[in-house]
C-alpha cells in the first residue's frame, strides 16, 4: 500500500516536470481559466520588478497579490533559478496532497464511529468493517483526485500562485481539530488574499463545539481571539513592509468593486461587460453578498453535524461565484469529492453534471454558464445526498434489496 501511495506522488511529480518543459508550458500559462489577474506569475513577475525599482506595484492595475505575498515572492525570485523553481511548484502541490491525504484520513475515521454509532440505530448486523483499509482507501482517493485533476495539473504548470493558495486552504482543512494556531495562521493569510476564505471560521468553530472538551466556549473565546490577533498582526505586517495602506485597494478593494473584466471561468466578467453602469453598484453589492454572506448562517445550521461537508460547501460557492475563479479552485473542492463516497448511492445528478461539465457552445460565456450550473447541481446533488443519508439513517430503513443496494428518493 505504501508503495502504491508513493508512486502515485511519483508519477504525478513526472507529469507535472514533463509538462512544464514542454512547449505546451506557455500556452497554458496564458490561458485565461488557468490564470487570472489575481494568480497570474507573469504579473508577479512584473509587480516585484516594479518594488524593486523604488516604484509601489498597487499604483496601478497590474499587482494584486498581498504585500505579505510580495516580499516571499521576492525572495523566491531572486534566490531560485528557474529549474528550483520548477521543484518548488511542483513540490507545493505534492505537499497540499499529502495534507488532503491526512485530511480524508481524519474524516474517514470520523465516519467510521458514526458508521457504527448508525447500525446500533438501524438494529443491524452487518458484517465487521475493516477500518483501516476504508480509512487508508479513503487517503488514497481524495490524494489521487488531487494529483491527478486535470485541472490542479494544468494550476501547477501555469504556474498560478492559486498552488500556494491551494496548500493554505489544504492546511486549514487538516488543522480544524488538530491546532488553534495553524488554522487561524492560514485562515487569516486565505482572507487576507482572497476575502471569501474567512467562512472557514464557522466549520472549524463546529469541531471545537463537538469535541470532549468540557471549556469549550473558553476554547471558542480562544479561538477568536487567536484569529483577530493574527489577522490583525498580518496587516501590521502588510503595512510595515508598503509603509501605506496603499494595498487594501488593489488586493480587498479589487476582488470586491471587480475592474477587470477581461474573461474567465467566473459569472461576473460578462454581466458587467452589458450591465448598465448605474446599476453597477447594485448589482456589485448583490454578487458579493451570496458568495460572501448569503448561505453562511444557512449552511451552518443545516450542516452543523458534519463541519466538513460544511467547509466543502464554502470552497465550492466560493469557487463557483467568486469575482475571479480559475479551474485551481475548482479542482481543489472536487478532489475532496471522495470524501463522501458513502453518499453516492443517494445521489441523481451525476449524469447532467458530467454533461454540462464536458459542454461546449460558440460562445464563451455561454461554456463558463455551463461550466457554473455544473458546479451547482454537483453541490446541490451532494447536498441532498446528505440528507437522504441522513433519513435513512433516522428512520432505518434498509436500503438492501434482493442483495442489491437501491436508491432513496426524495419526493
Amino acid at each position: 500500500m505504501k508503495k502504491q501511495w508513493l508512486s502515485n506522488f511519483v508519477l504525478a511529480g513526472i507529469i507535472r516536470f514533463l509538462l512544464m518543459n514542454s512547449e505546451y508550458q506557455k500556452v497554458i500559462s496564458d490561458r485565461v481559466e488557468v490564470s487570472t489577474a489575481l494568480n497570474s506569475w507573469k504579473r508577479v513577475t512584473e509587480g516585484v520588478y516594479l518594488y524593486n525599482c523604488g516604484i509601489d506595484p498597487y499604483t496601478g492595475d497590474l499587482f494584486h497579490e498581498t504585500p505579505i505575498g510580495l516580499y516571499v515572492f521576492n525572495f523566491i525570485q531572486q534566490h531560485l533559478s528557474q529549474w528550483i523553481l520548477f521543484c518548488l511548484f511542483v513540490f507545493t502541490d505534492l505537499l497540499t496532497a499529502v495534507f488532503l491525504g491526512l485530511t480524508a484520513k481524519q474524516y474517514a475515521t470520523e465516519l467510521v464511529s458514526k458508521q457504527k454509532v448508525e447500525e446500533k440505530l438501524c438494529n443491524e448486523n452487518k458484517e465487521t468493517h475493516n477500518d483501516a483499509s476504508i480509512v487508508y482507501t479513503s487517503m488514497m482517493y481524495v490524494s489521487a483526485g488531487y494529483l491527478f485533476n486535470p485541472y490542479i495539473i494544468l494550476n501547477c504548470v501555469g504556474h498560478t500562485t492559486t498552488v500556494f493558495t491551494n496548500l493554505l486552504y489544504s492546511i486549514a482543512l487538516v488543522s480544524m481539530t488538530r491546532s488553534i494556531f495553524w488554522n487561524c495562521l492560514s485562515i487569516s493569510l486565505l482572507t487576507l488574499q482572497g476575502l471569501y476564505p474567512v467562512s472557514l471560521i464557522m466549520p472549524a468553530i463546529i469541531y471545537i463545539t463537538h469535541s470532549n472538551s468540557i471549556n469549550r466556549k473558553r476554547n471558542i473565546i480562544n479561538y477568536v481571539i487567536v484569529f483577530a490577533s493574527i489577522i490583525t498582526t498580518l496587516f501590521g505586517i502588510s503595512y510595515y513592509i508598503m509603509g501605506s495602506w496603499s494595498f487594501l485597494w488593489s488586493t480587498l478593494g479589487f476582488i470586491l468593486t471587480v475592474p477587470d473584466l477581461r474573461p474567465n471561468v467566473g459569472l461576473y466578467w460578462y454581466f458587467f461587460t452589458e450591465v448598465f453602469e448605474h446599476f453597477r453598484w447594485l448589482f456589485i453589492a448583490s454578487f458579493q453578498i451570496n458568495v460572501s454572506l448569503l448561505y453562511i448562517v444557512p449552511l451552518a445550521l443545516r450542516l452543523r453535524h458534519d463541519p466538513m461537508l460544511l467547509a466543502f460547501s464554502y470552497l465550492a460557492v466560493t469557487a463557483i461565484f467568486k469575482s475571479y475563479p480559475c479551474i485551481g479552485d475548482v479542482g481543489f473542492y472536487m478532489s475532496l469529492l471522495p470524501l463522501w463516497k458513502h453518499l453516492f448511492q443517494y445521489t441523481q445528478q451525476g449524469f447532467i453534471v458530467g454533461c454540462f461539465i464536458s459542454a461546449n457552445a460558440n460562445f464563451y460565456f455561454g461554456v463558463t454558464l455551463a461550466f457554473a450550473i455544473a458546479q451547482i447541481f454537483l453541490l446541490t446533488d451532494i447536498l441532498f445526498a446528505s440528507v437522504k443519508h441522513e433519513f435513512a439513517v433516522r428512520h432505518g430503513i434498509n436500503k438492501d434489496i434482493s442483495g442489491n443496494t437501491a436508491k432513496l428518493l426524495l419526493e
